[in-house]
């Protein structure tokens, strides 16, 4: 199992929400380079780099902590919040991003995604399907929308989406528990979708029921900086 650390930025700095609140936010890190240095010098070849202003915003604002961040490290970096433009998405692969999430994106302007998919492929362009009680959310989380989950991601898969990440709201940032089950019911019906799980993960044994569950990746953000889990115990899974 791939483990994916990440780092969420607002006004240059690492930060964590919880469960998408803007209103509870709290800085790990002003140096979020030195933290994806730390990640790299463990051994990490990825990381899951989130603009939340961008996400605010509607356009992406941390591009210089990506360019920091790739130009000091060899960290696969996906990158993603507020990328609704080509200019966007020029940007973040100037500035060093391997891959991108476009989550509000393929709910607002789905034509966009699909010519960025054509010109990029699968392997750069990540659907964001982010969700809370099985419903597609955007906009940093601070819009609810009447898409059901399983579907949207199936009808991205036939367009070309082969990476997904699919977070759970409620659970995010809260240390109790990833949604397995709704993971299992993912790949039940997309098998061949590489699924990042993202929310919840709070101890080591979150982990392992994920990897036992078959999910092929997941996200790990909060529960290592509270200390849940040390990098240490995460060295199982770097191959």
């Amino acid at each position: 199992m791939e483990i994916i650390p990440a780092i969420d930025i607002i006004d240059g700095k690492c930060v964590r929400l919880a469960q998408g609140d803007y209103d509870k936010v709290k800085i790990y890190s002003r140096n979020p380079e030195e933290v994806a240095k730390m990640f790299a010098d463990e051994g990490f070849r990825r990381l899951h780099l989130v603009d939340l202003d961008g996400a605010k915003a509607q356009h992406i604002v941390n591009y210089k902590v990506l360019e920091k961040i790739t130009s000091t490290t060899d960290l696969i970096v996906d990158f993603g919040g507020g990328l609704k433009s080509d200019d966007d998405l020029r940007i973040a692969f100037e500035s060093g991003a391997s891959m991108v999430t476009g989550g509000s994106i393929a709910v607002k302007n789905p034509e966009i995604l699909i010519k960025w998919l054509k010109k990029y492929s699968g392997e750069k362009i990540i659907l964001g399907a982010d969700a809370k009680n099985d419903k597609i959310a955007v906009s940093g989380w601070t819009e609810s929308t009447e898409l059901d989950l399983i579907p949207f991601i199936k009808e991205y898969v036939s367009k070309g989406i082969k990476y997904v990440i699919c977070t759970e709201i409620s659970r995010d940032g809260m240390l109790q528990g990833p949604a397995v089950e709704l993971y299992k019911k993912i790949i039940a019906a997309e098998p061949q979708v590489h699924l990042i799980a993202s929310g919840g993960v709070g101890s080591l044994q979150d982990i392992e029921m994920l990897n036992e569950a078959g999910i092929p990746s997941v996200i790990v953000g909060k529960a290592i900086y509270e200390g849940h889990i040390s990098l240490k115990e995460l060295s199982r899974y770097l191959s």
